[in-house]
């Protein structure tokens, strides 16, 4: 798992700490552990665990730290912590909330919170259209909801000069046209994830 991870980290041209792999390989475990009884991802085998969440999340960091990793992210329908936990890990300066309306999944996230000693990193259980109104420079989702629905509930969260940034397999058209003209998609950004066999990318918005 170390090997395949440190190589992957590698291939996404990331400089990850021991002490981060240990962290996500910890992250890793707990995962396996929680979703025998939390049900936190249909997917159950270890090594596509790896792949198809860990390291499928792993591709985001270059890209973020790229656009300026913000003081303070959100990851709305976070679920088990993809890709929330992940960034809390790679990007310590970054305060990341993920939000959840499955109380057991927020409290998994304050668990590896706490097992993973991880003070950026916090688990809120709640609907995000009925959070009160906190303010992010980036707010994030994977496989959360259509792109019209993502932004449409979360606008009121987002900072001065903000942006969305939402994680997608193939390249959603449909989704991007069916956008208001109050939404400016200004990149579609391709991501090649090593170890697995499947289109993804990521699309950034902002505010008109």
């Amino acid at each position: 798992m170390r090997a395949t991870l440190e190589a992957a980290a590698t291939q996404l041209g990331l400089e990850l700490s021991p002490t981060q792999v240990d962290q996500l390989l910890a992250y890793l475990a707990l995962l396996q552990k929680w979703n025998k009884v939390y049900n936190l991802t249909a997917v159950r085998d270890p090594a596509q665990m790896l792949s198809h969440h860990l390291i499928d999340s792993l591709s985001v960091i270059a890209p973020l730290q790229k656009h300026g990793a913000p003081a303070r992210l959100m990851d709305v329908g976070a679920g088990g912590g993809l890709p929330g936990v992940v960034i809390a890990i790679c990007c310590p300066g970054t305060d990341v909330s993920c939000v959840d309306a499955v109380a057991k999944k927020a409290t998994f996230i304050q668990q590896v919170a706490a097992e993973l000693k991880l003070p950026n990193l916090h688990g809120v259980h709640s609907r995000v259209e009925q959070l009160k109104t906190e303010a992010f420079g980036v707010i994030t989702s994977r496989a959360f909801a259509s792109l019209v629905d993502f932004t449409s509930l979360t606008r009121q969260h987002l900072a001065k000069g903000a942006v969305w940034m939402a994680m997608k397999g193939q390249h959603p058209a449909d989704e991007i046209t069916a956008l208001p003209a109050s939404v400016d998609v200004f990149h579609v950004e391709q991501l090649a994830v090593p170890g697995l066999d499947a289109q993804r990318c990521l699309i950034w918005m902002r505010p008109r």
